[in-house]
């Protein structure tokens, strides 16, 4: 069903702590907030958990213990130069829930973080009460049989050039200008209001960091992953999906796959679209996201 959202209002960041724990010899940056049954966000591509910073209280505050981390590579997380993948930060959280909540668990993603989510409850269904996916990305990267030829070789011309060591860094230097960013972000928010200085920060600031060019390099050449529709089959779990409706980068007709077996009679699924919202729902309707994971995970959990 399409929903139409309230706008979001600006509010200060949420009174989370975070803290560090060391994976396969690297720091990751985490949150734990709360007391509760257990949530964890994932973010997205180039984001981080302060992409959440207008969820995890909201959340906590409804009786749940709500974690987020930055993905290797990402945040204030350690950005070492080796082959990045979806299989890799599956293994981290993986990890993580063993280390920090060892319960069975709410995933909840946007975009490649949703993709994650699916592989988490596809991998791991004792570690799993229940996924949200957010605009779930269909990979990593695309699939060059997706794409047609002339963007096929674009994206190829792309790839060398970011991956040139001579050229790569230049480039790299161009794309994460907060001039870009801010234009990249008007391009693919629906609510314009929520592209906000302190947006820009949080997605500027962790990009000037030692490693960052070589974690974008290596992800635009790693493989895209698994397919939804390869992973669904395996998943016995609830699964809420919320879509905004004006996102260029997954467009919503990306969420035929889901709506197709909700129609069809499947129980584990329920899913919203969101009107006037782009790419990142849970940063541009944050209040009504919170509301609606809420009373999913209270009604149907």
């Amino acid at each position: 069903m399409a929903v139409s959202a309230p706008p979001s209002s600006k509010k200060a960041a949420p009174p989370y702590a975070c803290n560090t724990f060391q994976w396969r010899g690297h720091a990751i940056r985490y949150t734990a907030y709360g007391t509760g049954d257990p949530v964890v966000l994932i973010h997205g591509f180039g984001a981080s958990l302060d992409h959440w910073r207008n969820n995890i209280s909201a959340i906590a505050d409804q009786g749940y213990r709500v974690f987020a981390l930055d993905l290797l590579g990402f945040g204030r997380s350690q950005k070492p130069a080796l082959k990045y993948s979806m299989e890799l930060w599956q293994d981290l959280l993986l990890d993580f829930w063993a280390e920090q909540i060892q319960e069975p668990t709410v995933w909840v993603g946007n975009s490649i973080g949703a993709l994650l989510a699916l592989m988490l409850a596809a991998a791991a269904p004792e570690k799993t009460r229940g996924i949200a996916l957010l605009n779930c990305a269909g990979g990593l990267n695309h699939r060059p049989e997706e794409l047609p030829l002339p963007l096929r070789v674009v994206m190829g011309t792309f790839e060398r050039v970011v991956n040139n060591r001579l050229l790569g860094p230049w480039l790299f230097d161009r794309v994460r200008q907060r001039k870009r960013i801010e234009g990249t972000l008007k391009q693919v928010y629906g609510n314009q209001d929520a592209v906000t200085p302190e947006l820009l920060d949080l997605l500027y600031e962790p990009s000037c960091d030692a490693g960052a060019y070589e974690v974008f390099a290596s992800i635009l050449s790693a493989p895209p992953g698994p397919k939804p529709t390869e992973l669904l089959p395996q998943i016995q779990s609830p699964i809420l999906v919320l879509w905004g409706e004006a996102d260029p980068w997954t467009p919503i007709k990306g969420a035929d796959i889901y709506t197709t077996l909700a129609k069809a009679g499947d129980t584990r699924i329920r899913f919203y679209s969101i009107a006037d919202t782009g790419h990142c729902p849970h940063d541009e309707r944050p209040e009504w996201v919170n509301q609606r994971l809420v009373k999913w995970m209270t009604k149907e959990l």
